[in-house]
């Protein structure tokens, strides 16, 4: 078992920027590969980026590219998302996962996706 704990979602007008941290416990969690979702009402949980085991490879959802950054301390079983220049439609439930076993496709896939944490409510207002 992992247990995931998102932080630093907040109120930010747009351009401006926010930090997410999530929180791992449990299981090694160095093992895992590491993902960050976004939903907002009414839509699909829709993939942001991801992270490889070894801080490697990273993806990015088109809509987030040169604006977000994904990171991971293994040391500290801490995952980020570094949001610049955020926009209104940024506006969502931001969600952290992990995925043990990883495959062609897998980080953009949220079925892949064995464990979830709460999530943390970003609002960007225009």
């Amino acid at each position: 078992q992992v247990q995931l704990v998102e932080s630093g979602g907040g109120l930010v007008q747009a351009g401006g920027s926010l930090r997410l941290s999530c929180a791992a416990s449990g299981r090694t969690f160095s093992g895992f590969a590491m993902g960050w979702f976004r939903q907002t009402p009414g839509k699909e949980r829709e993939f942001v980026a991801g992270i490889g085991w070894g801080g490697g490879p990273t993806y990015y959802a088109d809509s987030v590219k040169g604006r977000f950054t994904i990171s991971r301390d293994n040391a500290k079983n801490m995952v980020y998302l570094q949001m610049n220049s955020l926009k209104p439609e940024d506006t969502a439930v931001y969600y952290c996962a992990a995925q043990r076993v990883v495959y062609v496709g897998s980080y953009y896939d949220p079925e892949a996706y064995g464990y979830w944490g709460q999530g943390t409510q970003v609002t960007v207002s225009s």
